[in-house]
């Protein structure tokens, strides 16, 4: 690939002003026009100059319209002396994660936030925090697992299977999904996600897409999953559309894979340099949405969830297809993602790092570990948490205590005690790492019913 020799000095005789949006523009250009003709490249540049109104929102030019508009020097952002109202669900949350929310309530654009039963202290917000803001998307506050979510099918394979063909189960899971960093499909599923303009429009898009094909249909590592199970509907629900009963699941765990961490750590340091902060929150520092990098880092944010989507989709679709069977039903939620919400009468964005939306009628999943039952969910829409509730059990345990504390004796008995099988795995996801998943669900009665259950028996998860 050519290098564009595009210097200071060409931007100062085009007419550019001496001042950061040459150095914007320098940078822009050579991520997106590196092969272009030095000419050719002159000759945009000098049209975004004279009419850079016209360019404001453009995806590729509009970082260096919004320079040449604005004269403003990037002062460091104070914090508010008060915190924004918030909510704190179930008592057993360390000091640690409660200061990480009390930190983010400080920001000048905080609305309110609150802390999920299952929250714990994690890098910016919480794992279990939930920040809802004005006019402006904190890429830490999201996290560095875009779109992570939650994916049950529900089958029409009787559940009795499970146990009868349990070496058919097993196999599938082995031959059929892939974990970590390096493992992948052989084959790769031409998915309408890759046909998106939104690819070619930003740069790190473009760059990243290469990994994102060959990822599709992978898991993560750490505490992301495939699992088998038995779902458990405690009445019949109209709108699942299944009756009362017991049904074969599978239930999956996984975000958007490099491609999403990608996307984060880019953004995450292009908001610290847009955004300086107190030392104390700087993994707070936010775009905004009315900016061009703002706009961007929203466009790759709802990429990047739409792909971890499409990951499920492929991990459910290969397993279906291993081991027959239709699908009845699916219910599916993201964690670690902004949403634009309404929030008394005001439009505000709210994060959800490990939190799942719980809307007044909306359908979720909330696990507990590899070897209790987690649970099926209809949102109640409570306000004091802005529309969300816990992502799973939580942490009880940080991962280097868990492989400090328990060892794979003690993961062995308890697997054997539940009746559950384990592909992969390792301390630090003991079950025993967890809460009490029965206490998170007592802590937040006001904010989803408990319409089903979902019991592991087969796991699998990176070694």
């Amino acid at each position: 690939m050519a290098n564009l020799k595009l210097k200071g000095k060409d931007l100062l005789k085009l007419g550019f002003p001496n001042n950061q949006s040459i150095n914007v523009a320098l940078e822009v250009m050579k991520r997106n026009y590196a092969t272009k003709n030095l000419a050719y490249v002159k000759s945009v540049l000098e049209d975004i100059l004279k009419n850079p109104a016209q360019y404001e929102g453009h995806l590729t030019f509009g970082q260096i319209a919004e320079a040449l508009l604005s004269s403003t020097k990037t002062e460091k952002r104070q914090l508010n002396a008060t915190r924004a109202p918030y909510h704190i669900f179930g008592d057993d949350i360390t000091e640690e994660a409660k200061t990480q929310l009390y930190t983010a309530l400080k920001l000048p654009i905080s609305v309110g936030g609150a802390l999920m039963p299952d929250a714990h202290s994690g890098y910016g917000l919480p794992i279990g925090g939930v920040l809802a803001v004005e006019n402006a998307v904190i890429p830490y506050g999201v996290g560095l697992d875009i779109g992570c979510r939650m994916c049950l099918s529900i089958l029409d394979i009787p559940v009795s299977y499970l146990s009868g063909a349990r070496d058919k189960y097993e196999k599938a899971l082995v031959e059929h999904t892939k974990f970590g960093m390096y493992e992948t499909h052989k084959s790769h599923v031409d998915h309408e996600i890759f046909e998106r303009d939104t690819f070619s429009l930003i740069p790190i898009l473009k760059r990243l897409k290469d990994k994102a094909i060959k990822q599709m249909g992978t898991s993560g590592s750490g505490n992301h999953f495939v699992e088998f199970g038995e779902v458990e509907l405690l009445a019949d629900d109209p709108q699942i559309g299944l009756p009362k009963g017991k049904y074969l699941g599978i239930l999956s765990h996984s975000g958007s894979r490099g491609f999403g961490a990608e996307i984060a750590q880019y953004y995450v340091r292009v908001a610290a340099e847009q955004c300086p902060l107190p030392k104390e929150a700087q993994q707070f520092a936010w775009l905004d949405l009315n900016t061009h990098l703002g706009l961007e880092y929203w466009t790759a944010m709802n990429l990047a969830g739409d792909y971890a989507s499409a990951c499920h989709d492929d991990i459910h679709r290969r397993l279906i297809k291993a081991v027959g069977g239709r699908l009845r039903a699916r219910i599916e939620n993201h964690h670690n993602f902004a949403w634009k919400e309404i929030h008394n009468d005001k439009e505000v964005v709210v994060h959800r790092k490990g939190a799942t939306p719980a809307g007044e009628g909306v359908l979720g999943i909330i696990p507990a570990s590899m070897t209790d039952a987690g649970y099926i969910v209809r949102g109640k829409g409570n306000a004091q948490s802005f529309d969300s509730a816990s992502h799973g059990a939580g942490r009880a345990f940080s991962r280097n205590e868990s492989k400090n504390r328990f060892t794979n004796s003690d993961i062995k008995k308890n697997l054997k005690a539940k009746d559950i099988t384990l592909i992969g795995g390792n301390a630090e996801e003991a079950p025993m790492a967890y809460k009490n998943i029965e206490t998170v669900m007592a802590s937040q009665s006001d904010l989803v019913d408990i319409i089903g259950t979902f019991q592991p028996r087969i796991v699998r998860m990176d070694k």
